[in-house]
């Protein structure tokens, strides 16, 4: 079956010139859509490819919050630099500005430690699991419901996780139709090998950011390592490299328009499944409200940054994430505007309807779509609370770190299978390294200006959204929180790492009494907080039970339209396939699908963030491209485009050719294209790629790592 139309935009309402493969398919998948795959040019076995045991996809790795691939058999790990940005920031000192110069190593006894937090994980396993998640769920709703599925799901990843040096989750697709227990290596002494400069990895910043034509060299290199006896262990000089079951071939040639390429990662999440109404409400609400509060975040950093250097570098990581967010949701919102995603979902979900209501199981699936649609709109009671919540979470270091430590001590005096998912036993070792890490992102005064940012906000709330205990916490007035956050962090001790590692050892009553202000505020919070995680467990119980009937209802509507159905991502494993594409992005606009150094010196000013390094510059203007030219055009390429389904999270995936050598690495979106994690527009859907000509010819004539070249099987020219 030909899958070759737009997701969500009903092929009538659109008539793109330029098609695209839209899917981000699963690798059980992928035999299904074996005769697609060939005709675009793949040119091995789709049943292999689908096999996690076997290379390319044993090879893909998630590393962080998104993806990389092993490239040698000693564990170096290829990633992007936004990727690993928080490894170079926490490696970083105003004496040692890795982030501004970029990192060598000589050799592997030079290659720096990730920050204590940071994993690698292969995935070993993917099974599903479906009836022995929701056999204990059945005839319940809500909370219950809710309940059944996450006991199931924590007894399945308890026994997955017995042999240790493993991490197991419960995949939910189709958004509680089916489940997966994924199983997963957990590599957690991953090394800084080799980080170009700032103005290499991120050339152009939030200027370029989501933009074509890029020139960026969006790559780092990593090495992960296991102890001496093979097993998946902390940092330790005496530590060795991981050995992968197989890794990635570089190639040694490029590609060119038209060419085939595929790319396999671990997308963040979509939507586009959702209905029209929650549609409506991002484009209405939720994109425009999250920029604006993002943005005040974003100043705050930035104004604490223009006088303290050490602040600066310390919330490097967090700024950048900050300014990556704010842009790809102002694209999202313009994209989904461009494409008139909220009508075309209507009249697609309408349709759906009209459809199904003429089916024999009518009766039965109708009801739970509508009871689904009257749950989602009541969850909208407090979206302005929950934003403003999850972001004081997200956003703090030392107020997330007290608020994570009085958590953890009220699920202590559980059993523990009973405690909250994030505080069970198998996850106080990554607690403590996301505590170590603490003393190397915070700043007290950067800190309070984020607080005051949030709880200016939330003091704004009515009434209905308020809690008492954030109320008595930080009063009422602008004038009761400066002075509420001023005395808190004037007598916390919790920004010493020592202190905080020491609470962690400490037995829950101890905690719960504790007299450090931070830790008291915690305390003072929390039963708010436990009411709201309460809330939210009922509304995502309910929601588990009655979306598949919306899903059963759609992917059957799709089938009758001959269109296959992938699950929204996840974070888990998928494959997507396409080819090296031109971009015609508006009227009398087109674009060409490579760029090359040229391009850098045109956009260079010498200012950021066009302040190319001078040893780039004179490798430029010297022309030695020997063994790394595009032969077509003559030119050193940088960066390529093409029509690969991507989203967030697949930062630092591999892009392959039809032989299934590693072409390129994908780092970004086009901006007509951002909106695609919720509607997939054919006309602009874009992804864009490092090209790893590129990528070796900094390595072999710019900032030279010619053992590492050797390594990856490209020796130098």
């Amino acid at each position: 079956m030909r899958v070759k139309t737009m997701g969500m935009a009903a092929a009538m309402l659109l008539a793109p010139a330029v098609q695209a493969d839209e899917g981000m398919w699963m690798p059980s998948q992928l035999p299904d859509i074996a005769g697609p795959l060939r005709e675009a040019g793949f040119r091995g076995a789709p049943a292999e490819l689908a096999d996690l045991t076997r290379a390319p996809l044993n090879a893909v790795v998630k590393v962080g919050g998104a993806t990389g691939a092993f490239v040698s058999d000693q564990g170096l790990v290829l990633t992007n630099h936004h990727v690993a940005f928080g490894v170079i920031q926490y490696n970083s000192r105003p004496q040692r500005d890795l982030i501004r110069d970029g990192y060598v190593a000589g050799n592997r006894g030079e290659e720096l430690p990730a920050n204590p937090d940071f994993r690698l994980l292969v995935t070993t396993g993917f099974d599903k699991v479906t009836g022995k998640v929701l056999a204990g769920a059945r005839g319940k709703t809500g909370r219950a419901y809710h309940d059944a599925v996450d006991a199931a799901g924590k007894a399945l990843v308890a026994e997955c996780e017995r042999e240790g040096g493993v991490r197991c989750s419960v995949a939910t697709m189709f958004y509680g139709r089916d489940f997966y227990l994924v199983k997963q290596l957990e590599l957690r002494d991953v090394r800084l090998v080799y980080a170009p400069p700032r103005a290499i990895g991120n050339y152009g910043d939030e200027v370029d950011n989501f933009v074509w034509p890029r020139h960026s060299g969006d790559f780092t290199v990593l090495r992960a390592y296991v102890g001496p006896d093979g097993k998946p262990a902390d940092y330790a000089k005496e530590n060795r490299p991981y050995a992968p079951p197989a890794h990635l071939q570089v190639a040694r040639d490029g590609v060119a328009e038209g060419d085939y390429v595929m790319l396999a990662g671990y997308p963040g999440i979509t939507y586009r499944h959702r209905s029209a109404a929650e549609f409506r409400d991002q484009v209405e609400w939720r994109l425009p409200t999250a920029v604006a509060t993002m943005k005040a975040l974003q100043d705050a950093i930035e104004d604490a940054g223009k006088t303290d250097a050490q602040a600066k570098i310390r919330y490097a990581a967090q700024l950048q994430s900050l300014k990556n967010g704010i842009k790809r949701f102002s694209g999202e919102l313009e994209g989904l505007r461009r494409s008139n995603a909220v009508a075309v979902r209507r009249q697609d979900e309408a349709a759906m309807l009209a459809w199904l209501d003429q089916q024999a199981d009518a009766a039965t699936l109708r009801p739970q779509i509508d009871a689904a649609a009257r749950e989602i709109a009541a969850g909208n009671a407090g979206r302005e609370r929950d934003l403003l919540l999850g972001l004081l979470q997200s956003q703090t270091q030392l107020l997330r770190s007290a608020l994570r430590l009085q958590r953890l001590a009220h699920e202590r005096g559980m059993p523990d299978a009973a405690r909250e998912s994030g505080y069970q036993q198998r996850d106080e070792e990554l607690i403590a390294g996301q505590l170590r890490q603490v003393q190397r992102r915070y700043d007290p005064a950067v800190e309070k200006r984020l607080l005051t940012t949030l709880l200016t906000r939330y003091q704004q709330l009515p009434d209905a959204q308020r809690l008492p205990e954030f109320d008595a916490a930080f009063g009422r007035t602008p004038a009761a929180l400066a002075a509420a956050l001023d005395r808190v962090y004037a007598a916390t001790t919790l920004g010493d790492e020592a202190r905080r590692l020491q609470w962690l050892k400490a037995a829950p009553a101890e905690v719960a009494a504790s007299d450090d202000a931070l830790l008291k505020l915690a305390a003072q919070l929390q039963p708010a907080l436990l009411r709201l995680d309460d809330e939210r467990k009922a509304h995502e119980g309910e929601l588990l039970r009655l979306r598949p009937a919306y899903m059963q209802a759609l992917i059957a509507y799709r089938e009758q339209q001959g269109r296959a159905v992938y699950p929204d991502a996840n974070s888990t494993l998928r494959v997507s396939y396409g080819k090296v594409s031109p971009l015609k992005a508006r009227d009398a606009v087109g674009y060409a699908p490579l760029t090359s150094t040229a391009g850098i010196v045109e956009k260079n000013t010498g200012e950021e963030p066009f302040d190319a390094p001078r040893p780039l510059l004179a490798a430029i203007a010297k022309g030695d491209y020997a063994g790394y030219l595009d032969p077509k055009s003559g030119t050193m390429p940088v960066d390529f485009l093409s029509n690969l389904d991507t989203t967030g999270g697949n930062s630092g995936s591999p892009v392959l050719n039809a032989r299934g050598e590693l072409v390129g690495l994908n780092f970004d979106s086009n901006w007509e294209a951002v909106s695609a994690s919720w509607m997939f527009d054919p006309r602009y859907k874009r992804a864009i790629h490092v090209d790893l000509r590129y990528m070796r010819w900094l390595m072999d004539k710019v900032y030279p790592a010619h053992w590492l070249l050797a390594e990856l099987g490209t020796p130098a020219r």
